[in-house]
C-alpha cells in the first residue's frame, strides 16, 4: 500500500458514530469535525458555501476520515429536514449533533439595522432550533448527544455585541429545555461556551489588528487564546460514554474569560469613551 494513503486516524472512540455538524466547512466546528474523524466518527458536514464544504470534506478524507457535505442554510427548515435525512440515508441514524452555525459583526446597538439584528438570531438562535427540531426523527435513541456551540455572551453583556447576547442566551436556555423533553427518550443536550479561539473567522473580526488580538488576550487569565482543538477536545468528552451521565450543563471552555467580563475584547469600544 501506498504510505501516503494509509489511513492515519487510529483510535476508535467514536467508531461507526454518525455525527452531523452544522458550521462545520471552518472554524471551531471544522475542528470538532477533525477531531471527530480521529476518532472514527462518520461526518456529514452542513454550510452555505459548496467550495468551502467539498474543500472541507476532501481535508477530511486525505486524511482517511469518512466525510460527506450538505449545501443548505440553517434558517431554512426545509432544507434543514433534507441534510438530516440525507445524513441518516447516507450513513445512519445520528448520534451526534453538533449546532454551531453562527453569525457575527461589531457594532453598537444604534449602529446597526434591524435586519443586521434579526440575521444573527435567525443564524444563531433560529438556526440551532431548526437543526435540533429537524434532526429529531433521525437521532438514536437511546444515546445521542447534541451539542450547541454557545459563547459567554449568554450570561454577560459585551458591548457591540447586543445581538449575539440575545441569541446564545436563547440558545443556552433552548438547549437546557432540549435536556428536559428529550432526556426521556436517552438523549443528552449539552453546551459548550468558547473564548476567544485563535485562526476563526469570529476573532478576525472582533480582533482585527495586533493591538485587539493583545487586549483580547489580557483578558484571558490563562493568558493566550484557545485553539481549536481546546473545543474539540471537549465535545469529543462531552458526546463519549465517559458523559453519559451529564445533560443540560454549560461547560466554559475559554482560558478563565469567563471571570474578567468584556472590558479587553472590544477595545475600539473602550477607546470612543475616553
Amino acid at each position: 500500500m501506498d504510505g501516503s494513503n494509509m489511513n492515519v486516524f487510529a483510535s476508535d472512540l467514536l467508531k461507526d458514530k454518525v455525527a452531523f455538524i452544522t458550521g462545520g466547512s471552518s472554524g471551531i466546528c471544522h475542528g470538532i469535525a477533525g477531531k471527530f474523524a480521529e476518532y472514527g466518527a462518520r461526518l456529514m458536514l452542513l454550510g452555505r458555501n459548496r467550495e468551502k464544504l467539498d474543500a472541507a470534506v476532501r481535508g477530511i478524507e486525505e486524511k482517511g476520515g469518512v466525510a460527506a457535505g450538505f449545501a443548505a442554510d440553517v434558517r431554512d427548515y426545509a432544507a434543514m429536514e433534507e441534510a438530516c435525512a440525507a445524513a441518516r440515508e447516507r450513513f445512519g441514524l445520528i448520534d451526534i449533533l453538533i449546532c454551531g452555525a453562527a453569525g457575527n459583526f461589531p457594532a453598537p446597538v444604534t449602529g446597526m439595522s434591524a435586519n443586521g439584528f434579526k440575521a444573527v438570531i435567525d443564524i444563531d438562535l433560529l438556526g440551532t432550533y431548526n437543526a435540533c427540531r429537524a434532526a429529531y426523527a433521525h437521532l438514536r435513541k437511546p444515546g445521542a448527544s447534541v451539542i450547541s456551540i454557545s459563547a459567554n455572551h449568554a450570561h454577560q453583556p459585551y458591548p457591540l455585541q447586543a445581538h449575539v447576547c440575545a441569541a446564545k442566551a436563547g440558545v443556552d436556555l433552548l438547549t437546557k429545555t432540549i435536556a428536559l423533553e428529550w432526556g426521556r427518550d436517552g438523549v443528552r443536550a449539552n453546551i459548550i461556551t468558547p473564548g476567544p479561539i485563535d485562526d476563526t473567522e469570529g476573532m478576525r473580526r472582533l480582533a482585527p489588528t495586533p493591538e485587539a488580538r493583545q487586549a483580547a488576550i489580557a483578558g484571558v487569565p490563562l493568558g493566550r487564546m484557545g485553539t481549536k482543538d481546546d473545543i474539540a477536545n471537549l465535545a469529543l468528552f462531552l458526546c463519549s460514554e465517559a458523559a453519559s451521565f451529564i445533560t443540560g450543563g454549560v461547560f466554559q471552555c475559554d482560558g478563565g474569560q469567563g471571570m474578567t467580563g468584556p472590558r479587553n475584547l472590544n477595545p475600539a469600544w473602550e477607546a470612543s469613551r475616553k
